[in-house]
C-alpha cells in the first residue's frame, strides 16, 4: 500500500501556498494531490516522494497532518480504462471512499489512487485479476 499524507488546512488565503512552499524548501516532491474543502477547512491529500519526512516537516510548522494507507492502481489511459476498473469494484461489491488520478512515466497508463474502507480485503480480491497494483517505491520515485 501507498502512504498518503493528509493535511488539514484552514480555509484562508495563503494556507495552501504555505504548505507547498514548506515542502518545496525541504526538497519534498509532490507526485499527486487532491484538495477537498468545506467553508471552514480543506483536506489536502498528497502523494510525495518522502511521506515520513513530509509529515515531520509539516507537523513542526503546526500543520495538522495524518497519514493514510491507500492503493495505487495502473489504469489504461484510453476510453473505458477507468470504467473497466470501476466495473470490477462494482461486481465485487467494493465501496470506494474516494479516488484521484495522475499520469506517471508511462504515457499509456494513468495512476489512480483509491481509498477503501478495507484496503487489505480489496488487495486480496485484486490478486490474479488484470488490474496492476503500483509498487510504493516505484510511485515515490516517479
Amino acid at each position: 500500500m501507498v502512504k498518503q499524507v493528509s493535511v488539514f488546512l484552514e480555509n484562508r488565503a495563503g494556507r495552501l501556498s504555505e504548505a507547498a512552499n514548506l515542502l518545496a524548501k525541504n526538497n519534498i516532491n509532490i507526485r499527486a494531490l487532491s484538495l477537498a474543502d468545506t467553508s471552514d477547512f480543506g483536506i489536502l491529500r498528497l502523494i510525495v516522494n518522502n511521506p515520513e519526512q513530509a509529515i515531520d516537516i509539516l507537523r513542526k510548522e503546526n500543520f495538522t497532518v495524518s497519514s493514510t494507507e491507500v492503493i495505487a492502481l495502473e489504469v489504461s489511459d484510453k476510453p473505458g480504462g477507468l470504467a473497466k476498473t470501476l466495473n470490477f469494484f462494482e461486481i465485487s461489491n467494493i465501496n470506494i471512499e474516494y479516488m484521484y488520478a495522475f499520469l506517471g512515466k508511462n504515457p499509456d497508463k494513468a495512476i489512480m489512487i483509491f481509498r477503501f474502507d478495507d484496503n487489505i480485503s480489496v488487495m486480496e480480491k485484486l490478486k490474479g485479476k488484470d488490474i496492476k497494483l503500483v509498487d510504493p517505491g516505484e510511485l515515490y520515485s516517479l
